[in-house]
């Protein structure tokens, strides 16, 4: 399958590793070039031919590891444990500046306007809470490399809330960043963790971050 890495295949699930600049599902304006195109042509494929269904989304310019599931009843169990926290997700983040704490936790309630740029506002009833807890894995002179664990999925909740740190995340225009060595987003979803929808095995994959965020 063209830039992508499946990880993982069932009855029931699909795992698979997100390369950075692919969209997971169709916007209006990019409908043919995403994760989900490709594993549907790729499940079209097979004989007899299967179906796909989006349980989460990574954001275009992030990489890392999403679980799609292969029937409708999979995809909600699967979602299920993404809205009561279950699952779990683990991201690696450089962003810039040095970090003082070496863990801590961002809350806030978080809106978009018009112009689809997310932020934290002080208005609980107009954004939802989003909850992200952040560790400290290395300190550079002007970068430091993060562990992200998401509590809730927001849109871009990890890219708002360590911009509302003042850390940026390397390469996140939108949000901050004055630079951007290694043109992308130094974003990775390095952790996947869930109960199997059909067996209620639990299952945990590792995808190890790009080696570009080193030189970071």
């Amino acid at each position: 399958m063209d830039r992508m890495r499946l990880v993982y295949e069932d009855d029931d699930v699909l795992v698979v590793d997100k390369p950075a600049g692919l969209l997971t599902i169709a916007t209006e304006t990019e409908r043919s070039r995403t994760l989900y195109a490709l594993l549907r042509a790729y499940a079209n494929n097979k004989k007899p031919a299967e179906k796909v269904f989006v349980v989460h989304r990574l954001d275009r310019e992030a990489s890392g590891l999403l679980v799609f599931a292969k029937n409708i009843e999979a995809k909600e169990r699967l979602q299920d444990q993404f809205k009561d926290h279950s699952a779990g997700r683990r991201y690696v983040a450089a962003v810039e500046g040095r970090v003082a704490h070496d863990t801590f936790t961002i809350r806030s309630h978080l809106s978009e306007n018009s112009a689809f740029r997310v932020y934290s506002t002080q208005k609980p009833r107009a954004g939802k809470l989003a909850i992200t807890h952040v560790r400290v894995l290395k300190r550079r002179p002007k970068s430091t490399l993060l562990e992200v664990r998401l509590e809730t999925g927001r849109k871009h909740q990890i890219r708002v809330h360590l911009a509302d740190r003042g850390h940026p995340i390397i390469g996140d225009m939108v949000y901050g960043s004055r630079i951007n060595p290694i043109r992308r987003l130094a974003l990775h979803g390095a952790s996947l963790e869930f109960r199997h929808p059909a067996t209620g095995k639990r299952m945990h994959f590792e995808s190890k971050p790009p080696e570009s965020f080193n030189a970071l």
